[in-house]
């Protein structure tokens, strides 16, 4: 699933989520080594077009992660101080490597990203969104692919 199915079947939540990550322009990256160990990096993230895209210069070693094995988390900048405001975001999924052709061509038109680079295309596995409320309640929102928005409060 990518980003456009969450957007059409919880719109609020995605709204939340990209609005948390509009907030900044960097985030981190996690992939997998060649050990299998995790890896993080910067990366800044691009909701457009109903997908969720991540850009990368060519040859970086979070791009040869993905290319090597497509699993990642993507993680919201927390920002500054301890507010976290808007909470904390967090989406997996993998990433697949959009090769030269009609869409890269159409994203490059859009976007003018420094060239060479490698553009990855993501399939959603989960999108959890954490945060306080009122004051008195820790809320963990979870979205699966084919399932509700899963609304957990603690506190």
């Amino acid at each position: 699933m990518n980003w456009a199915d969450l957007v059409t079947s919880e719109p609020d939540f995605a709204a939340a989520v990209e609005e948390r990550f509009g907030a900044f322009r960097h985030h981190v990256l996690a992939t997998l080594r060649r050990d299998g160990s995790p890896r993080t990096s910067g990366l800044e993230a691009d909701f457009r077009a109903g997908e969720l895209w991540l850009g990368m210069m060519p040859g970086s070693l979070k791009a040869r992660d993905l290319l090597r094995d497509p699993r990642f988390a993507l993680q919201a900048n927390p920002g500054e101080g301890a507010g976290m405001a808007g909470g904390d975001v967090r989406i997996g999924g993998r990433a697949y490597e959009v090769g030269d052709g009609e869409t890269k061509a159409g994203y490059v038109k859009e976007v003018e990203p420094p060239e060479p680079f490698h553009l990855f295309r993501t399939e959603l596995t989960e999108v959890v969104r954490t945060f306080v409320e009122d004051d008195r309640y820790l809320v963990i929102q979870v979205w699966k692919p084919g399932e509700p928005v899963r609304t957990l409060r603690r506190t």
